[in-house]
């Protein structure tokens, strides 16, 4: 691929989708064709999916049909934006990806990892990140933060359907990301959200133009 595929990964509330936009409107501004999604989302048919796994109203959605739905959105994200956007030589940003299928399903609901990562290949057809930002922060100051932005947003304040999930869930699903991090130190790169957005987005955006300058790639107008 000409392009470059750069991954934002973090706990609820941990802040990734500001930090994703702003690194894409950072990038936009130097010249960077640059193309910013989502998961799950992404697309017209992702979007359409993410809101049935996300519908708090859907307790009683079992593990496997969850995990079917984030790869058939993940399929489409790639068929219908990161392909093609990374065929086109674009950098693209994604708020979320295979490493929370890891973390989520793997770490959290304690599916088999080589079975998910079979499942990631299938959904990816191959692609995968080249640089991935984590950002951490404690479980408990991730989930106070997303339901004061729920409340801040006229929303119930209560979590989707994955943040109403226990406690120990979200502790094993954080645990899972560092793990994934400490097996992958060059790919994935730990930030700490407990900082200022500012703090945090002066770090990534440093991580980011250096491993561009490196890579030689992902050219500017």
């Amino acid at each position: 691929m000409k392009g470059v595929f750069i991954t934002f990964e973090g706990p609820e509330g941990s802040g990734k989708t500001t930090q994703a936009r702003l690194l894409a409107s950072y990038l936009k501004s130097q010249g960077y064709e640059t193309v910013l999604t989502r998961e799950p989302g992404g697309t017209e048919i992702g979007d359409a999916i993410r809101k049935i796994l996300l519908n708090p109203d859907f307790k009683d959605m079992g593990e496997v049909t969850e995990l079917l739905l984030l790869s058939a959105s993940r399929a489409q994200n790639v068929k219908d934006r990161i392909r093609p956007a990374l065929e086109r030589g674009n950098i693209v940003i994604c708020d979320r990806f295979t490493d929370s299928t890891l973390a989520y399903q793997g770490f959290g609901r304690r599916f088999d990892i080589e079975l998910l990562m079979s499942l990631n290949r299938i959904a990816t057809g191959g692609i995968f990140p080249e640089l991935t930002i984590l950002l951490d922060l404690p479980v408990e100051e991730g989930l106070a933060r997303s339901r004061a932005l729920q409340k801040e947003e006229s929303k119930a304040g209560k979590g989707d359907r994955i943040e109403q999930e226990g406690i120990d869930f979200h502790r094993r699903l954080r645990e899972g990301f560092l793990e994934l991090a400490r097996r992958d130190p060059k790919r994935i790169r730990v930030v700490t959200a407990q900082d200022k957005i500012e703090s945090a987005y002066k770090i990534i955006k440093e991580i980011a133009e250096d491993f561009l300058k490196k890579t030689g790639r992902g050219g500017r107008d």
